[in-house]
């Protein structure tokens, strides 16, 4: 086969450019149009040098001994755009003139393709950072009026069936003539005032494993017992009751708002659930709840007030004092007991 034979079958492979060059002179013997195209109208910042003027370029082909082959990389900007290219070269030993081939290879859109894939990837990235701090502060709301396993479910199904709890134990607690303190005082200072009392309330419930299920107003609500099963629920609820008045009494020494408050306390079933379609709130109902309720209205200011069967299940444990007994709507004639929160200063 002629050498011109060899130039032309070269001339039909692929898109990638080919040269053939002389040693040591450079002279061009043969260029494909791929070639042409993508080195032809090089030339360096002078304007004067073609591609056989790049330092790296020129350095490997003076370099190479017949046989060998050598591999360069090479960003270049061409026609106000940078190029990127892999430049093989390999002299011919078989010719007796010295020849030296040359293939080039234009990565140029693979490596804007590779940026594109980078940038998307790190967008990505950014937005699952997004999506993970949207979550994070999702959960958070949720878990401030639901309890943690309700927020599982309600997160893996999308529902919370409603559950009955056989044994659980209620907290009902109101501060004493809040009305008229929420007209007289600064409403800013007065919900600064709550939120704090609140804060320290959500931290007391949690120490004793119970749940805070909702504030009203002035009115704060927490149960034991669900939605994990306790089956010391009444002590961790008596126990939650005690610090609450204690905490509150060493406040009041310290602040110029003085704070009291009313605690009644039930045991008994108790349904807890989700209520609402767009703005749904975790609520439990059931008799320990009215209960609840009741023996709240007959405390004194920083008394802790219940009834049996709770004081049954407290006896051994508190110091429990009997008060009476009175006519509970819903229940009848029921026995009040006293629970004492002597403060341990």
């Amino acid at each position: 086969m002629e050498l011109d034979d060899i130039y032309q079958k070269l001339s039909e492979i692929g898109q990638n450019g080919l040269a053939v060059v002389t040693v040591g002179d450079h002279a061009t013997v043969f260029m494909n149009k791929s070639f042409e195209q993508l080195l032809g109208a090089y030339r360096d910042e002078s304007g004067e040098n073609d591609w056989r003027s790049i330092p790296d370029l020129r350095e490997t082909m003076d370099g190479l001994s017949p046989g060998e082959r050598g591999t360069v990389e090479l960003s270049l900007k061409m026609r106000r755009r940078m190029v990127s290219l892999s430049i093989h070269v390999a002299r011919l030993e078989a010719a007796e003139s010295g020849l030296i081939l040359i293939e080039s290879q234009n990565h140029t859109r693979i490596r804007e393709l590779e940026a594109m894939i980078d940038s998307h990837a790190k967008m990505v990235e950014r937005n699952e950072r997004v999506l993970k701090r949207e979550r994070e502060r999702a959960d958070k709301l949720l878990l401030n009026v639901m309890p943690r396993a309700v927020v599982e479910e309600l997160k893996e199904y999308g529902v919370a069936a409603p559950t009955r709890y056989e044994e659980a134990s209620v907290l009902m607690l109101d501060f004493v003539a809040f009305t008229e303190m929420s007209i007289a005082e600064d409403p800013s200072a007065m919900v600064s005032e709550l939120n704090d009392l609140f804060t320290n309330f959500d931290q007391i419930t949690e120490q004793f494993g119970c749940e805070r299920i909702k504030t009203i107003g002035d009115a704060y609500m927490a149960v034991s017992g669900l939605p994990e099963p306790n089956p010391d629920h009444a002590a961790a609820i008596a126990k939650t009751a005690q610090l609450f008045i204690r905490y509150l009494q060493h406040r009041n020494k310290a602040h110029k708002v003085q704070w009291t408050a009313r605690i009644g306390l039930a045991s008994g079933p108790l349904i807890g659930s989700i209520v609402g379609v767009q703005k749904y709130v975790y609520d439990v109902f059931g008799p320990a709840v009215n209960l609840a309720s009741r023996m709240e209205r007959r405390c004194g200011p920083m008394e802790i007030v219940l009834c049996s069967p709770m004081s049954e299940m407290l006896s051994d444990q508190f110091p429990i004092e009997p008060r009476g007994r009175e006519e509970i709507k819903g229940f009848g004639m029921t026995d009040l007991f006293t629970l004492a929160h002597a403060d341990r200063d």
